[in-house]
């Protein structure tokens, strides 16, 4: 399985929409505390519609013990500040992506805890700041499903 961590989200609409997406294509969702809202809100309600029950979606108090409890095969966190793009890797079942909070990204210190090889971006053009979270993830992590051949039973 694939595994998408969102590191201190803090827009209830695009977790909703990656409660869906998550469900859709059978990764788990992992959210890392401090969360801005609250998970029953109507706004992650709408954007997730009745995908909830599907998803399989964890809390953790924060990164390391989110980490510790999935065991990922490799984290690979999502950064302007690199020019690895996310479609260099051969992705892995058990691989685990993760995502900074929408207004700031992922903290340097985060960062630089993970190989050079292991930090991606998505090509933008010139003076492009960031892509919406839920588009983003949406982007790289389905690159990593078609490279496992879009296996259902990840």
């Amino acid at each position: 399985m694939l595994h998408i961590i969102l590191y201190e989200p803090e827009i209830p609409q695009n977790t909703g929409a990656l409660i869906r997406l998550s469900a859709n294509m059978g990764a788990h969702l992992h959210l890392i505390h401090p969360i801005s809202f609250d998970l029953s809100e109507k706004k992650v309600r709408r954007a997730g519609l009745d995908y909830a029950e599907l998803a399989n979606l964890q809390e953790h108090a924060n990164l390391s013990a989110c980490l510790e409890h999935i065991k990922p095969n490799r984290v690979f966190a999502l950064t302007t500040k690199t020019t690895r793009y996310y479609t260099e890797p051969q992705f892995e079942n058990g691989d685990a992506f993760l995502f900074g909070p929408e207004t700031r990204g992922l903290p340097a210190e985060v960062i630089a805890s993970l190989p050079e090889q292991q930090r991606l971006t998505i090509p933008m053009i010139p003076g492009g700041r960031s892509l919406n979270l839920a588009n983003a993830v949406s982007v790289v992590v389905y690159e990593a499903w078609r490279q496992l051949g879009f296996n259902p039973n990840l």
